[in-house]
Parts: structure tokens; C-alpha cells; sequence
């Protein structure tokens, strides 16, 4: 297949050096997606709740995540086309535009987590309020796009993976200080419930953590980064190189939300005033030290901010892909804007806010999977690098435990 979308400025073709760091980069900017907001408000929830309980639910999505991203990057690289485009050229009118629908509710409830978590973080910080620190939130973000359209995509690349680097020391500083129970943390490594509120909030995770404006971004990220890769020892390279990229991404994405689940079971669990991110942080504070509290918060801005810009770009590529459609990024950032900031001039719970939108977004994975895993297992998309049987199996496999799972998220909201 041939590359019908247009390259990124300053994409040059791969080179020998493909195996190499320099094409490390794409999948640290998906990574983002995996520690924004949401992930903050959903894995404190649960380590405050339910202790070490839900550990498993983390390790086990992280672990999906490794293998539905590498399968969207690889998709990209083979095709020349992204998720998105593919499903815009393969299905009709109709089915492609409520397609399209879904998958923009999904894109604004991301919209709404990240805002709403830079937000919280300006208001934790400097006590900005919170409508304002939504605004100064979404400007920032505006200029982190305008970056990448000025700079490149390895710019932008540069600055998201600062930004991955600020969250991770700042999520993960805590667990210097913390007591952390070594047989409940391998205890929770067993997979288990206590009860529907834990199979709510595990949904809430998973959407938090295998993020399906993810997906459908990768796949971009990929192509626009390798171009159109010739089949044989060239592309070879370039997906052995973009394994590497994945892997040590979602190493690092997997052991942030660890990390933050292990300090709230350690220090919130049984805390009085835990239940949103403003009493989190206040109960981090108060146990661990007011450096960590700082750090905390610079965390979260970090996260919200730069996932806030990711989530734009994927919002971008659905849009793109799906309708045939480019809207500039900085103006799709206004109207996504809006959601987010209504919402806080109402004054709703910022923290339930942001755990209903990763409940939301955990509809939507099934929708950016399955298609996903269809096409790379197909011989006429995929050619010589179809999915192996083996590969088929576990991504299938992934594919049924997350549909399951929404299943029962949805009978337990009815009946309950």
C-alpha cells in the first residue's frame, strides 16, 4: 500500500539507524495517554478504597497495552494508513459516521479528564481557580501544538517525553517515603473483586490505562514518523526498533500508575478525606511530607498538560480518518475546550468527573481493538507481516476479556 497521508514536517525516509534510538520517540507520545489525568484520579480511588486489591487489574492492563500498541504502530508502518484511515476507506457511510460519533465521545471525555486534571493541579499548586486554571490549561496545551506544527514531530516528541519525564518523578517520589506492605503487594498481583463497586472501578482503570484515542493516534504517530517502510530487512528493523519503543514506554507509563495505586494503599487507605484528588494530595502531604505533596501536583500538571496535547492529536486523526476531514489543531482545541470548562463552571466533583470519564472511555476500547486486531491479522491488509498464530490468540484473547468486562460493568450500573 502507498502512504496517501502527508508526512510530518521534517520526516526524513529510514535509514540503516533504524534499529536504533533515533527512531525511538512515537510510542513515548502514546504513553502519555496511559498516566493523564484519569489514570491519577482512578488508580488513587482504588489504592484508597480497596488497599492493594486491584494491583492485578493494572499489571494486567498494562501488559494488553504492550501488545495493542505495538499492533497499531506496526498497522501504521505496513500500511502507510492509520487505524482510523483504514476504517474510513473500509466501511460505509453510515456505519463510518456512527463510528465517528463513538469514537468523539470518547475523544472529549479524554478532553474533559485532561483539562480538568491540569485544573486541579494549577488549583493545588498556586490555588488558582479552578475555571481559570481549566483555561490556562487548554492555552498552554494550544502552544505545545503550535510546537508541533512549527517544530516537527520531533520537537513535540522532545517536549511530551520532558513532560512523561516531570510526571514520573513526581507521581513516583512518594514511595521513597511510603510503607509499603510487601506480602499485600504480592497478594495483589492475585486477580479478585470485593465487590461491584471493585469491578466498577477496575473498569474505570482499564479505560484509564489501555486508552483508545491511543490506539487510533499511534498508528498515525507511526506512519507519519517511518513513512512508507519497503517490505524486507528495512522494515524488519524499523519494527524491531518500534517493539523497543513500546516496551520501554509502557514500562515506564505501567510503573507510574503502579506506583501511584502502592502510595495510596500505603498511605491513604482508611484516611479520612481521600476521596478526590485535592484530599489526596492534602492526605500525601500530611503522611509522607509537603515535598512529596509538591511534587505530587507538579506531577499532575505535567500529566495534564502534556496528555491534554496528545489527546487533541488523536481527536484530530479520528476526525481525519473517519470523515475525510482536517480541522487545524489549535481549533479543534477551542471547541474541545468548552466541555471541560462548562463543567467546572457548574461546579462538579472534579475527581467523579474524571473516574466517569475513564468509565466512559472503557466503552470505547472495544471499538478501537477489534477493528485493530481484524486488520492485522488479515493477510491482504497486513501481507508478509500478518499477525503470527500466536500473536492472533493473546490479542483476540485481550480483545474478549475487555468486551467481557464492559459486559458486566454495564449489568452492574443497571442492576445496582
Amino acid at each position: 500500500m502507498t502512504d496517501t497521508a502527508a508526512p510530518v514536517v521534517g520526516h526524513r525516509p529510514p535509514t540503516r539507524r533504524a534499529a536504533g534510538l533515533g527512531l525511538l520517540g512515537p510510542a513515548f507520545v502514546a504513553a502519555i495517554a496511559y498516566v493523564d489525568p484519569g489514570n491519577v484520579a482512578a488508580n488513587l480511588t482504588a489504592g484508597a478504597r480497596y488497599g492493594y486489591l486491584l494491583l492485578w487489574v493494572l499489571v494486567a492492563a498494562n501488559a494488553s497495552a504492550v501488545v495493542v500498541q505495538y499492533l497499531s504502530a506496526k498497522l501504521g508502518i505496513v500500511t502507510g494508513k492509520s487505524l482510523p484511515e483504514l476504517l474510513g476507506l473500509k466501511m460505509r457511510r453510515t456505519p463510518r459516521l456512527l463510528f465517528w460519533a463513538q469514537a468523539e465521545v470518547v475523544a472529549a471525555a479524554t478532553d474533559v479528564a485532561e483539562v480538568i486534571g491540569g485544573a486541579l493541579a494549577l488549583h493545588l499548586l498556586f490555588g488558582v481557580p479552578l475555571v481559570a486554571g481549566g483555561l490556562i490549561t487548554g492555552v498552554v496545551s494550544m502552544a505545545i501544538l503550535l510546537l508541533q506544527n512549527r517544530r516537527g514531530a520531533r520537537t513535540f516528541e522532545a517536549v511530551v517525553t520532558a513532560m512523561l519525564a516531570v510526571l514520573t518523578i513526581g507521581f513516583c517520589a512518594g514511595l521513597l517515603f511510603a510503607q509499603v506492605s510487601p506480602g499485600a503487594l504480592v497478594a495483589g498481583i492475585a486477580p479478585r473483586f470485593a465487590d461491584s463497586g471493585s469491578v466498577l472501578l477496575a473498569a474505570s482503570m482499564l479505560g484509564a490505562t489501555v486508552m483508545p484515542h491511543a490506539v487510533y493516534l499511534h498508528s498515525a504517530l507511526a506512519r507519519d514518523r517511518h513513512g512508507d517502510v519497503p517490505a524486507g530487512a528495512e522494515r524488519h528493523r524499523v519494527l524491531v526498533a518500534t517493539r523497543w519503543d513500546v516496551g520501554l514506554a509502557l514500562v515506564v507509563a505501567g510503573g507510574v500508575n503502579i506506583s501511584m495505586l502502592v502510595l495510596a494503599a500505603a498511605t491513604l487507605q482508611g484516611v479520612d478525606g481521600t476521596d478526590s484528588i485535592p484530599g489526596a494530595q492534602r492526605a500525601i502531604a500530611e503522611n509522607v511530607g509537603p515535598v512529596v505533596g509538591v511534587l505530587f501536583a507538579i506531577g499532575l500538571l505535567a500529566s495534564g498538560l502534556a496528555s491534554t496535547s496528545v489527546g487533541c492529536m488523536a481527536g484530530a486523526e479520528i476526525m481525519h480518518g473517519l470523515l475525510r476531514v482536517r480541522v487545524p489543531l489549535v481549533v479543534r482545541r477551542l471547541v474541545t475546550l468548552v466541555p471541560a470548562i462548562v463543567l467546572l463552571a457548574l461546579d462538579a466533583d472534579a475527581t467523579q468527573l474524571l473516574v466517569i470519564s475513564q468509565v466512559v472511555l472503557s466503552f470505547g476500547i472495544a471499538f478501537a481493538i477489534v477493528p485493530l486486531v481484524a486488520y492485522t491479522s488479515r493477510r491482504s491488509v497486513m501481507g508478509a507481516d500478518v499477525n503470527a498464530v500466536g500473536t492472533r490468540v493473546v490479542a483476540w484473547l485481550i480483545a474478549t476479556v475487555i468486551v467481557a468486562l464492559n459486559v458486566a460493568l454495564v449489568v452492574l450500573t443497571v442492576t445496582g
